[in-house]
């Protein structure tokens, strides 16, 4: 069976990340979501278990006691964390996974497994960043202004990325995370596990 890839995709609040994401789980069939647990309230519209695990402190503190937990980060002063077997279990099934995550996650995940494909969403500037966190309507002046400082932190590790994509045009991005996905899955380190059997009979001529 073909082993699913991962997939790491950050982005300072308010880029659209988590609409892209959602326009490419609908669009490509193999690819999913992993749903990380976190600490803090569910905002407008989220659901429990479908956008993330909401939990106490304590109870997210316990499970990091336990290892349970493929990466975690605190952000804004709410904990989140990635279930570990969850997402092995997932690749293992031949299932894709994306990890939508903030950068300090990103690097946990990319020093436990290096193959692990890192995507950076950007804005295409930082006041259309502020324009579409006014617009979203979520957040005090005093939060805006707190996001604002933290997306100027959080670009500076874009680097750490293997690509970046640009949400200038939401259509135009997704075809870019689109072709991300389905070039990684070409790759050698892919293809030797994924095409073990065929490059084993090709090298026997």
């Amino acid at each position: 069976m073909a082993k699913g890839n991962l997939f790491i995709i950050t982005a300072p609040s308010g880029a659209g990340k988590t609409s892209l994401v959602s326009a490419l789980v609908e669009a490509e069939p193999d690819i999913c979501v992993s749903v990380s647990h976190t600490t803090r309230a569910p905002r407008p519209g989220e659901t429990d278990g479908v956008n993330y695990h909401f939990i106490s402190k304590d109870a997210f503190i316990e499970m990091l006691g336990r290892g349970e937990f493929l990466e975690s980060a605190e952000v804004y002063g709410h904990h989140y964390g990635t279930s570990q077997t969850w997402v092995n279990d997932t690749l293992a099934s031949g299932t894709n996974v994306i990890l939508e995550i903030d950068w300090q996650g990103a690097a946990q995940i990319r020093n436990l497994n290096p193959q692990a494909c890192f995507i950076f969403i950007l804005p295409p500037s930082l006041e259309s960043l502020r324009a579409r966190l006014e617009k979203r309507g979520q957040d005090d002046t005093d939060t805006i202004e707190a996001r604002m400082r933290q997306a100027v932190s959080v670009i500076a590790h874009v680097a750490e990325a293997d690509y970046i994509v640009v949400n200038e045009e939401f259509e135009a991005a997704l075809e870019d995370i689109k072709a991300i996905v389905r070039s990684s899955q070409l790759k050698v380190s892919a293809q030797q596990y994924n095409r073990a059997e065929l490059l084993t009979s090709l090298g026997k001529g």
